[in-house]
């Protein structure tokens, strides 16, 4: 997860010089071609054994990506890198909260929403469109996990992350040739956008594989690390150095986020009030138990594609 995030936010930095000739949605437009070039050579997947299962997210995901991206890159373009992540990051913490009903989540929502207004400081000159830009970013972001989650489950290895890659990066191949017709792009831009692009395919294939082996709110949580290194990135790559005001609103954020995760992982690690029989890791009674551990005997492909079965679990 550490190593998904610094390649997403070094990418979006380096793609970010490439703004000026080319704008937000040809960088996008080359990102996600290269992404899918990338995808495709290393997953290799066998599009036409997908049965509409495992379509149709995989649909869903291509429209998140193409609406996050276009979304993300024109936030960073108007209100600079480490703000609009930090508005985008409240789309896992808003997941990450969602359902709870607790005095302390609650309380966690207002602190959050606090330091947004530290963060953002509306006024006359605030750039509304870009902080709606970065929110839109920001809600794509808490479906894109959600989607990942449904995909790593039903499709083996990173195939479906790469044929929703491979349909976004069509759905932007007007623009990427309308732009180079134009001669749009120079040799650096091509070479910023490019760059981009690779260091955007490792974090799907990283995120795809993170969200099988960890829950998605504990994934939400860890996003709370992208604030930080969008702000690094910025300022290192791009010259975007954050006002104090900034760079509040920015901890108060990740504060709520580090916070709650600690939280919700002491009450998961806290002792259990009730045991099952013995036999039996969960509650209930020995049949019903038997009838949990039950497996289907029939195969567990699905039109060629073996789906990827989640683990039980108790809590």
């Amino acid at each position: 997860m550490l190593a998904s995030a610094t390649s997403n936010q070094v990418g979006a930095a380096v793609g970010a010089h490439a703004f000026a000739t080319a704008g937000p949605a040809g960088v996008v437009a080359v990102r996600q071609l290269v992404a899918a070039a990338a995808l495709l050579a290393v997953a290799r997947p066998a599009l036409h054994r997908f049965t509409w299962p495992q379509w149709w997210p995989t649909l869903l995901l291509a429209g998140t990506f193409a609406v996050m991206n276009l979304s993300l890159y024109t936030a960073i373009d108007r209100i600079g890198l480490g703000l609009a992540v930090t508005l985008e990051v409240l789309g896992p913490l808003t997941l990450a909260l969602a359902g709870s009903r607790t005095r302390f989540d609650l309380a966690c929502a207002v602190v959050a929403g606090a330091g947004v207004y530290v963060l953002v400081r509306p006024g006359p000159s605030s750039d509304v469109a870009g902080i709606g830009c970065a929110l839109l970013a920001g809600g794509c972001w808490a479906g894109y996990i959600l989607l990942n989650r449904v995909l790593g489950a039903r499709v083996p290895g990173i195939q479906a992350t790469a044929a929703a890659t491979t349909v976004s990066a069509l759905g932007y191949l007007p623009v990427a040739v309308t732009l180079v017709a134009q001669d749009r792009f120079g040799a650096t831009g091509l070479a910023y956008a490019g760059c981009a692009g690779w260091l955007s395919s490792l974090p799907y294939a990283l995120d795809l594989i993170a969200l099988r082996r960890v829950p998605a709110r504990l994934f939400a949580m860890f996003m709370s690390v992208h604030p930080v290194l969008a702000a690094l990135a910025g300022l290192v790559l791009l010259g975007q150095a954050l006002r104090p005001h900034e760079w509040a609103g920015i901890t108060i954020v990740i504060a709520v986020l580090a916070v709650s995760s600690l939280r919700r992982r002491s009450d998961a690690d806290g002792p259990r009030t009730s045991a099952g029989p013995a036999g039996s890791p969960c509650g209930g009674s020995p049949a019903s138990s038997r009838r949990g551990s039950r497996t289907p005997s029939g195969p567990t492909a699905t039109a060629g594609i073996r789906t990827a079965a989640a683990p039980r679990s108790c809590g």
